[in-house]
């Protein structure tokens, strides 16, 4: 479940990004009731893109920005308290990050979802069915 953390330089202290991705994908797991799976969790990739001023924007003009953006299969993020739930806290997180600068207005998530059979894990590509099995399996382990 690959997260792109995309933000502005300078938004949040030198060196706390990674924290902050952590904190995110720890979030996302939870919302989910996914903490500690052992199928998921080393399954939740992703990237942080820090970018300068003049290369993000909001309103059509150079602005400090962050995204939050998740690819996910399309039975997650389904319940509307988990949508509340994640972009709230993700929102917070974020915004505490920054040590309160960064304006919760500017901060960003969302979710593009995967098409069906087209997740590609170890060389494997997973329906949504298959990839739900396995993570029920890892649940109960």
């Amino acid at each position: 479940m690959p997260l792109k953390l995309t933000l502005t330089e300078g938004v949040l202290p030198r060196g706390t990004e990674k924290a902050t991705f952590v904190k995110l994908c720890q979030a996302m797991l939870k919302w989910h009731g996914l903490t500690d799976n052992p199928v998921i969790t080393p399954n939740v990739i992703g990237s942080i893109h820090v970018l300068p001023l003049e290369e993000t924007f909001a309103g059509l003009d150079s602005a400090s920005v962050v995204f939050i953006e998740w690819t996910m299969p399309s039975f997650t993020f389904a319940e509307r308290s988990v949508q509340v739930g994640y972009v709230a806290e993700a929102t917070e997180i974020v915004h505490q990050a920054s040590g309160g600068r960064q304006p919760k207005a500017r901060i960003w998530c969302n979710v593009v979802y995967a098409g069906d059979g087209t997740w590609g894990i170890a060389g494997q590509a997973l329906s949504n069915a298959e990839l739900g099995a396995a993570v029920a399996q890892g649940a109960s382990k």
